[in-house]
């Protein structure tokens, strides 16, 4: 998740003696309580009662209580009754209320008995360990209790006065005992639970992969190639999972994964805007490499951190500088050659990589039991996923209308497809979709090199993109180069002239590795501005003029004057949405799903453009509203309820005063 803090917001206030500890949210219950120790044993492998313990169940409703009573105390301004908040997540609240403490240097008096439960039967420990979701742990002054009980009644959001915060700096958490008065079930002095553990020590062996240098390609023929890439779930159309459900639920995004007139699934990135007035923003996109982890690790993280970037370079970020990564990690521990997989792959990234790039990684989590352990025959089975990074990155935007699109552009004359090679060259298929279709054996796989090169891509795109050079962007990643050019094809319905001469000459290699790159749709007038800017980033080698599109719809192959090969339009897109047009025959109405294949399938087809009938910066307001006396109108909201907020800028801009009513 992505979020804006105010200044004031960045530091938690000091709890003093005598502040109340709040539990906010839901009770207490039996889920969760094996979420730590759980998420590190192979699935299989633990007792039936852990496994039920530690599944987690959400509670969309409660989140969202929570969420209002927050947003109702950050925007009193100065009055926040909040003093300083912590959610409870790993380890429950007997993680999330000495936190609470420690962070202010005080201790605490907690009467377990006041923490909401739903279980009469857990025990102590249950009650104080368990993870149950959607709950905060909160500091208030006692004289600002009574306004933050007032919050939490009018959104009818359960919370409980569980403890206070003591000058002592010592944990006492006590129950009541039925006629033997008051048991203490912890009493622990806050440096002992604070204090420094002992670093853990693991034993790991490497075990180098088999890794052929030179790729098998006999036989492969690259009018099948292209379509079997295409037609593969990782590289083809998406669109069956970006329907499933509303993907604009809040009125401020800028960019979903829907591209153009005609709704292609190809965004870089995604953008949402601050406020409804504005155009400022923020921008996240996401990247992973697992299959390249298989033979290393290390090139693995270093191109999940770099895909992540190609992919936000879409969006109008002011430097990479300004950019954060949160990094999941998920890995099979204790299985032969993976801890030390582990190792290398957050070495490479997070004390070599990101700090040649100047960015950092503030936040993240891990899954380390990516392994399922079960029996067949009376033989011991596994499964295990190799190493893997998920990336994903986060920048603010100061204009979201600069966000750069794959949709290729026919109204500006005459452009040019350029490719920003990152691989300089090498084509290296290792782990690519190429070899995965045909399972061969890819050879070396592509790595990061320099990351000098890919900040200078970086700022390229930036200097370019605000110069107002680039007309489309699409970065290199699942399917290679060739991909990324039938997709661009694809968000702007029109057809390619593809040139393979001075660097794609062994085509299937150039087409099809997946090293780092983009490709940018230049306008031919400005050809000469954007290669000066190419020059004076350094990247005039790694830089090719590699095509340009058509209106026709046909997609052609050149080798110098000879064409290759060549598709209809359709015969590809066809391809490339055969997984999304299976899954939704299988499960929305299978008529609807051929109207749906046939309708992107229709070379005529106009796409969708909309028409106002109204001038949208027209004060339709002005002439009601002259007296200065606004009409009120009343936001109705309860559960279920999404678009209040919207709602309300929507009457306030319109003239009205909007009041919120729960």
């Amino acid at each position: 998740g992505l979020a804006n803090l105010r200044p004031g917001h960045v530091q938690k206030h000091t709890l003093a003696a005598g502040h109340q500890v709040i539990v906010l949210g839901g009770p207490a219950m039996l889920i969760g309580l094996g979420g730590g120790a759980a998420s590190s044993v192979a699935s299989g492998s633990s007792s039936a009662e852990l496994d039920f313990a530690s599944v987690q169940r959400d509670n969309a409703e409660m989140e969202r209580r929570c969420q209002e009573v927050i947003d109702a105390c950050w925007r009193e301004g100065e009055a926040n009754p909040v003093v300083s908040i912590h959610d409870v997540g790993a380890g429950g609240l007997s993680n999330a209320i000495p936190e609470l403490l420690n962070d202010s240097g005080v201790g605490g008096e907690i009467d377990l008995d006041q923490v909401p439960s739903d279980d009469p039967s857990l025990s102590p420990m249950q009650v104080w360990s368990n993870e149950a979701q959607e709950r905060y742990v909160l500091g208030i002054a006692p004289d600002d209790l009574a306004r933050f009980e007032a919050i939490c009644r009018r959104e009818r959001c359960p919370f409980a006065v569980v403890g206070t915060a003591s000058a002592e700096r010592v944990l006492r958490v006590t129950r009541a005992v039925a006629g033997a008065g008051r048991e203490t079930v912890i009493d622990l002095p806050m440096d002992v639970l604070f204090g420094k553990a002992p670093r853990m020590h693991r034993d790991a062996t490497r075990i180098k992969p088999r890794v052929d240098l030179v790729p098998d390609l006999s036989g492969i023929v690259l009018d099948e190639a292209l379509v079997r890439v295409l037609a593969s779930p990782t590289v083809g159309s998406k669109s069956f999972l970006v329907t499933i459900g509303d993907r604009t639920v809040g009125g401020l995004n800028h960019r979903d994964p829907m591209v153009g007139p005609w709704q292609v699934p190809v965004a870089d990135c995604a953008v949402t805007m601050l406020d409804f007035a504005g155009h400022a923003g923020e921008a996240m996109a996401i990247a992973e490499r697992a299959p390249v982890a298989l033979l290393s690790s290390a090139d693995a993280a270093r191109m999940a951190v770099g895909e992540a970037l190609t992919n936000l370079a879409a969006a109008p970020v002011a430097e990479l500088g300004e950019v954060r990564l949160s990094a999941n990690w998920m890995a099979a521990v204790n299985h032969p050659g993976e801890d030390a997989a582990l190792f290398e792959a957050v070495e490479a990234v997070g004390m070599e990589l990101c700090p040649a790039l100047g960015i950092s990684i503030p936040v993240g989590k891990d899954s380390l039991s990516m392994q399922a352990v079960w029996q067949a025959d009376g033989q011991a089975q596994r499964t295990v996923s190799p190493v893997s990074l998920v990336v994903s990155a986060f920048a603010r935007v100061g204009d979201v209308r600069r966000a750069l699109t794959p949709q290729l552009r026919l109204d500006r004359g005459e452009s040019t497809l350029w490719l920003l090679d990152l691989g300089a060259g090498r084509d290296r298929l290792g782990g690519s979709m190429l070899t995965q279709v045909f399972n061969r054996a890819g050879g070396v796989p592509p790595n990061l090199d320099d990351p000098a090169r890919l900040k200078a891509l970086f700022a390229l795109v930036q200097e370019a993109n605000a110069a107002g050079l680039v007309m489309a962007y699409h970065d290199r990643s699942d399917g290679g180069v060739i991909t990324t050019l039938v997709e661009m094809a694809f968000a702007g319905h029109c057809g390619l002239e593809i040139h393979l001469d001075g660097w794609a000459e062994a085509s299937l290699r150039a087409l099809f590795n997946e090293e780092l790159g983009a490709v940018l749709q230049v306008a031919e007038a400005d050809r000469a501005a954007f290669e000066a800017l190419v020059a004076k980033h350094g990247l005039t080698d790694l830089a090719h003029a590699i095509g340009r599109p058509k209106a026709k719809l046909g997609i052609k192959l050149f080798q110098g004057d000879e064409v290759l090969f060549k598709w209809h339009w359709s015969t590809l897109y066809k391809a490339w949405h055969t997984t999304t047009h299976a899954m939704q025959r299988l499960r929305d109405n299978p008529a609807s799903a051929d109207a749906e294949l046939a309708w992107r399938l229709d070379d005529a087809d106009p796409g969708l453009s909309p028409k106002l009938g109204f001038d949208p910066a027209e004060d339709i307001a002005a002439p009601f509203i002259a007296t200065g006396a606004r009409p009120r109108v009343a936001i109705l909201r309860e559960q279920g309820v999404n678009s209040q907020i919207e709602m309300a800028a929507a009457f306030t801009r319109a003239g009205f005063d909007a009041y919120d009513v729960h």
